[in-house]
């Protein structure tokens, strides 16, 4: 039992030094960022306005490959498959934690084969309204909608997806009853709430924004659990009375399971640094969202905690895939 206890002790810290060699020479290659969507897409933005600051200050290439399809899990897929030794990482949004309590038979496991690195950014949707809905804010809204069962509809971008978890959200904890109506895209989605076609849209700020400024749409709220910088007078849904509807659409970093723990640091600390530079603020802002680094410890709790309240609300709500 000894020699067995002195064997263990001995290849535990063959592996602690290993480790430590490795993340010293790491960067020593280019390194493959994965994007499980395709090119223009909200995911791929964040992750070349990020790359831009990032590898120079890995010293190494990132070379963004974008892999979209099945609601991002082809390309997390390809990521959790991956060798674990920091020269693949997967840059994807909060559809992270929707797509394993909506997809029964996913062939990777959030929380076995990843480690989360960092957060990159945060996006809040947005509750918007064609003008000619007579209301002007969230209890307006609930009242109309109580009055009115059944008659309203609203739109997002697709099952599943943040917008449509918000909306269900709002329905399980306001009581109201309205009819979802889900989009290929926030485009379409866009111009059918302009036209008059839907009444209702939880969308991402970016996809909206620009109409509410020009009158074409009507905001109501942001989703998420603060106020947005891009849009600090518009009050969150929790503001206006209903503390149970928070939904954060988040943007971040992970990396295959087993890759180092230094490897891990060393990522982490340049993702942060990256985050808080004024020019990767900026570009973030221009498009709505918040930089939003963090450690990889808060992010794995943020995951953890979002798995759990998207099974509930997936339940209860009954939502399936398309």
């Amino acid at each position: 039992m000894k020699s067995f206890r002195h064997a263990a002790s001995a290849v535990f810290a063959f592996a602690l030094v290993a480790g430590l060699a490795q993340a010293q020479d790491w960067p020593s290659k280019p390194i493959r960022m994965i994007v499980p969507y395709p090119p223009g897409g909200g995911t791929d933005v964040v992750a070349r306005i990020v790359n831009e600051k990032l590898s120079p200050e890995l010293g190494q290439t990132i070379v963004v490959d974008n892999k979209g399809g099945a609601g991002g899990s082809v390309g997390t897929e390809l990521a959790a498959k991956a060798p674990s030794d920091g020269y693949t990482v997967l840059m994807t949004l909060s559809s992270h934690t929707i797509n394993p309590k909506l997809y029964t038979k996913l062939a990777y496991d959030v929380e076995r084969d990843f480690i989360p690195v960092s957060l990159a950014a945060m996006i809040p949707q947005i509750v918007v309204a064609n003008p000619s809905v007579p209301a002007g804010n969230i209890q307006e809204l609930v009242a109309l909608l109580k009055a009115n069962p059944g008659k309203f509809n609203y739109a997002s971008v697709g099952i599943g997806s943040p917008g449509h978890i918000a909306g269900e959200l709002f329905k399980l904890k306001t009581g109201v009853q309205m009819t979802h109506v889900p989009y290929k895209g926030g485009g379409p989605a866009v111009t059918d709430t302009i036209g008059g076609q839907v009444q209702l849209l939880f969308v991402s700020m970016p996809a909206a924004w620009q109409h509410v400024k020009s009158g074409r749409l009507k905001a109501l709220a942001v989703t998420s659990a603060k106020r947005s910088i891009a849009a600090p007078d518009l009050p969150t849904i929790a503001e206006q009375g209903v503390p149970e509807v928070v939904v954060d659409s988040w943007y971040g970093l992970l990396v295959p399971a087993k890759t180092p723990a230094p490897v891990v640091a060393k990522l982490n600390a340049a993702m942060v640094k990256v985050l808080q530079t004024p020019e990767v603020r900026e570009k973030l802002l221009a498009q709505g969202a918040e930089a939003a680094s963090s450690s990889s410890a808060d992010f794995e709790a943020l995951i953890r905690d979002e798995l759990k309240k998207w099974d509930y609300v997936i339940r209860e709500a009954k939502i399936t895939p398309e």
